[in-house]
C-alpha cells in the first residue's frame, strides 16, 4: 500500500515536531508528537488515527492554546495540509 509521510517542525507550541503518515486515500495512519503535553498529545494522535485528513483539518484548524495564536492541534492541522501535498511512496 502506498503512503505519504512528513515530519513537520511546529512553531509557537511546546511540541517541536509532528511526524505523520497517511495512506493513498488520505486516511491518517499514525501521528507522533515530539515534546508537548505527552498524555494529551497521545490522546489527540489516537483520536485522529483512521480519519480522513480533511475532516481532521476542519476540526482542529484555528484552535488556540491560551494567549498563543496556535496550539498543538492547530499545528497538526497545518502539518496535515502539507501532508496532502506530499508524494506517495511505496
Amino acid at each position: 500500500m502506498a503512503s505519504k509521510h512528513i515530519q513537520y517542525e511546529t512553531a509557537g507550541t511546546c511540541s517541536r515536531l509532528i511526524d505523520v503518515t497517511a495512506d493513498e486515500n488520505n486516511i491518517i495512519q499514525q501521528v507522533f508528537f515530539l515534546g508537548g503535553c505527552n498524555g494529551n498529545l497521545q490522546g489527540v494522535s489516537r483520536l485522529v488515527q483512521g480519519l480522513p485528513i480533511d475532516d481532521v483539518i476542519s476540526r482542529l484548524q484555528g484552535i488556540r492554546c491560551g494567549a498563543k495564536g496556535t496550539s498543538c492541534p492547530d499545528q497538526l492541522s497545518r502539518a496535515l495540509e502539507k501532508l496532502k501535498e506530499a508524494p506517495l511512496t511505496e
